[in-house]
């Protein structure tokens, strides 16, 4: 699977600070030092619908990561994943009469093209679960030889006792685990489970499902945890930098896959920091597929938004920030890009690297990107109110802004 096309980042003089993230395993934050080549697996779409604000705060999040360790000089190696074949997904083909396949090449042709304008930095590897299944079922068979899977009807299940690790990372009780894995793909009250929360590696083969040869794991499709484990470890291995999703990720999806990957290696952590973004809310309940309470990305670029605007939207809340949507948001973003586009525009400003150096610094706080709008917005005022005799003041701020936020001015 192609991932999609690069827009260029403007280098900058100097050099970018290190970045200090928060932690959800910890629950601090964590100065990482990923030496020359830094590694982060982010947790794809599943393309039964188009992109929607709250997908787009997230990969928002960590495009600024990938922006902060470029900035000081190390090569990024970011992979993303394609879940390609669920439950959602074949029920959302099934209500709509479109084959499955149709569907998810279709919302992942249109997820491409909103990254694209909204200047979002590709993944190197950019992998869908059915094509990862050649490498998944081998990962599925080498659990089953250590002792961590059972089967119930031709079902393949995790046992998370296997992994004297389990719950490092989201920390939670059995009780909110339970409630957690209800609503979020598990199967908790399924009789013969060994613990309620155990999740499924592999299902076998059902009529009407597409299916692959799972070898001695016999016909079927594999599990959501397992998919991204087994491309994470094939394209990054074990202890990479950040493993970054939305913070409903938390429980079930990283734990298991920490776990997963724990066992299967005898390694820990499976990364070095678990980083999520917040929830976006639209009158006032979380953006979400299921609740059809969305505000599209594509919807917003055909109305005539500018992404750029959207873009400032995004980055005007902290990353890990619960907020709310709203036409008001928006607006401020529509009225900040024009203010920015016409303070870079002049000939001249006040000098520009004490604002780089904010910029910089605001972003290896915690991508504390808030921050960092305003340290550009009071260099305009600055631009505005009295103006300066710097002649390359404002193409530093284009490129700073370009380079560092992804906003092309």
């Amino acid at each position: 699977m192609h991932a999609w096309p690069a827009s260029e980042v403007p280098a900058l003089p100097g050099q970018g600070r290190d970045l200090r993230i928060h932690d959800t395993a910890t629950g601090g934050l964590t100065a990482l030092d990923p030496g020359p080549v830094a590694r982060i697996y982010v947790c794809g779409i599943t393309p039964y619908d188009a992109t929607h604000i709250g997908h787009a705060a997230t990969y928002n999040a960590f495009d600024l990561v990938q922006r902060v360790w470029l900035d000081t000089k190390r090569q990024v190696h970011y992979v993303q994943n394609v879940t390609d074949v669920d439950d959602p997904l074949l029920e959302r083909a099934e209500r709509d009469g479109i084959d499955w396949t149709a569907l998810a090449e279709r919302e992942t042709a249109l997820f491409r093209e909103d990254m694209t304008a909204l200047r979002m930095l590709p993944p190197r590897h950019y992998t869908g679960a059915v094509e990862a299944i050649p490498g998944i079922v081998p990962i599925v068979e080498r659990l089953r030889e250590l002792g961590a899977t059972y089967e119930i009807d031709g079902d393949i299940y995790f046992s998370v006792e296997s992994d004297r690790n389990f719950g490092q990372v989201s920390h939670l009780d059995a009780a909110a685990m339970r409630l957690l894995s209800a609503e979020r793909g598990g199967d908790p009250d399924r009789p013969g489970k060994k613990n309620p929360v155990d999740p499924m590696l592999w299902t076998a083969a059902r009529e009407g499902e597409p299916s692959w040869d799972g070898g001695s794991l016999g016909r079927g499709r594999p599990g959501w945890h397992i998919e991204c484990v087994a491309i994470a470890l094939d394209h990054l291995g074990m202890g990479f930098d950040i493993q970054g999703g939305g913070s409903d990720l938390v429980f079930p999806h990283h734990e298991m896959g920490a776990s997963h990957a724990q066992v299967l290696t005898g390694e820990f952590p499976m990364a070095k920091a678990y980083v999520h973004a917040g929830m976006v809310a639209l009158h006032g309940e979380k953006m979400s597929k299921s609740k059809g309470n969305l505000v599209f990305v594509s919807r917003l670029r055909r109305d005539g938004v500018d992404p750029a605007a959207i873009r400032l939207a995004l980055l005007a809340h902290h990353y890990r920030a619960d907020w709310e949507w709203t036409d008001q948001v928006l607006q401020d973003a529509v009225t900040r890009l024009e203010h920015w586009r016409a303070a870079v525009s002049r000939p001249d400003g006040p000098p520009a690297d004490a604002l780089v150096d904010e910029i910089r610094e605001a972003l290896a706080n915690d991508l504390d990107a808030p921050a960092a709008l305003a340290a550009v917005d009071r260099w305009t005022v600055l631009q505005e109110e009295s103006g300066g005799t710097d002649a390359g003041a404002p193409g530093v701020v284009s490129r700073a802004v370009d380079a560092l936020l992804g906003v092309a001015l």
